[in-house]
């Protein structure tokens, strides 16, 4: 009797019933099965998903769980316990503390693992991180405070040991999204988060890479709470960069959007500590640095600060202002400088006559001192000439003895 063998069936995706059947490899096109596997193996070398192009190996679909190999996978009893317990009050009694230290380790080591992938050098990976992290800061509250930590953590590590870290803007972009929600009034954990983390944020090489967000960040901290205006600013001084003229310009910037916010009862306190700053940039052969510290002057509302404490204000930099008119190389300075001293001069033009006479008055005495110091110093030439002189004829002198003593 002939045994009949049934027709061969190409198998069909069980996720997708009545498609119809994949043909073999070997007949995709007329290619052979090798030609197949090299195309296979060619991946996009910019996605973090092949990041490792070495022994690419393809994936098997895992077989399906029949019988008795269901209870190898299965989880312990003591976990089904526990999950069955959450939402069934008379059931918490020994397996709450398994469930809660379970969450705990669970989580706490997911986050770490997520917050470490922020160092990642693909752009496009921090995106979906940061969209990630969010939503987990949003959905579960109980982890709040522990993302924040974490966060704390790798900003100093950032700040004191390494200097490197790809995800640092994108950090600084969530926490300005936590920042705009915090409770009033802040807590004292907030408030040391801003000194001691995100001010020393400035000091750094790569400021520029995430100083946007940074910057963000300090605004918001001052616009739920006008006490910690002194803190920044004089925190922003501490930091001032000496020879980094990009970061001075930064700095200017940030200066500026604090401004916009300020309260006048909190500019009093800053008002003398940062015009001699900002006198200083003024002076700066930079013209850039010079230009955009000027550019103070185009605000209202920090002209408006300046006009109701002009008394303090204008002394502290009439000055700068004045030697800059008539010193600085560039041409554009020159007329900003002109345009603010004319400024100061419609706001209190008594004051400004005050302050120019007394400037005249100085610069006398300045000269009046400098011609004395280089007449000391004249005087002090001719005494060691004299006394070389002297020397000299000492020496001759010595020598004319010797030889009438020889002869």
């Amino acid at each position: 009797m002939e045994t009949k063998i049934p027709p061969a069936v190409t198998p069909t995706s069980p996720s997708s019933p009545g498609l119809s059947p994949v043909p073999p490899p070997d007949k995709v096109d007329g290619f052979s099965r090798r030609s197949l596997r090299r195309s296979r193996q060619r991946r996009s070398h910019s996605s973090s998903q092949f990041r490792y192009q070495s022994n690419q190996q393809e994936l098997t679909p895992l077989p399906l769980l029949k019988g008795k190999d269901q209870s190898s996978w299965a989880l312990p009893t003591e976990v089904h316990t526990t999950v069955n317990n959450v939402g069934n009050p008379a059931g918490r009694g020994k397996d709450a503390f398994l469930q809660n230290l379970a969450n705990a380790l669970f989580f706490s080591f997911a986050l770490l693992q997520l917050l470490e992938l922020f160092d990642s050098e693909d752009p496009r990976e921090r995106e979906y991180l940061k969209t990630i992290l969010h939503r987990v800061y949003g959905k579960f509250l109980g982890l709040r405070a522990y993302i924040r930590k974490q966060c704390n953590n790798i900003f100093l590590r950032f700040i004191y040991e390494t200097e490197h870290f790809n995800g640092v803007a994108e950090l600084l972009e969530i926490l300005g999204s936590i920042i705009n929600g915090f409770a009033l009034p802040l807590k004292a954990e907030h408030k040391q988060f801003l000194v001691r983390v995100l001010i020393p944020l400035h000091s750094v090489k790569s400021l520029s890479i995430f100083h946007a967000q940074l910057a963000y960040c300090v605004v918001q901290f001052l616009e739920k709470d006008a006490t910690l205006t002194e803190h920044v600013i004089r925190g922003l001084l501490k930091y001032w960069p000496k020879t980094c003229t990009q970061k001075e310009v930064m700095l200017l910037g940030e200066i500026e959007e604090i401004l916009d916010v300020i309260e006048p009862s909190q500019f009093v306190k800053i008002q003398e500590p940062l015009f001699k700053q900002v006198a200083r940039c003024i002076a700066s052969p930079h013209f850039q640095v010079a230009e955009r510290a000027l550019y103070f002057w185009n605000n209202e509302y920090i002209l408006s600060l300046v006009e109701d404490n002009c008394h303090t204000v204008l002394p502290t930099i009439f000055g700068t202002l004045y030697r800059v008119s008539k010193e600085h190389w560039n041409p554009t300075i020159v007329s900003l400088v002109y345009n603010v001293l004319k400024t100061f001069m419609e706001m209190n033009g008594k004051l400004f006559d005050e302050l120019t006479a007394s400037y005249k008055v100085e610069k006398q005495q300045e000269l009046k001192k400098e011609k004395e110091r280089q007449e000391l110093w004249r005087h002090l030439d001719e005494l060691q000439l004299q006394k070389l002189q002297g020397l000299e004829e000492a020496k001759m002198n010595r020598l004319n003895l010797q030889r009438t003593l020889a002869s």
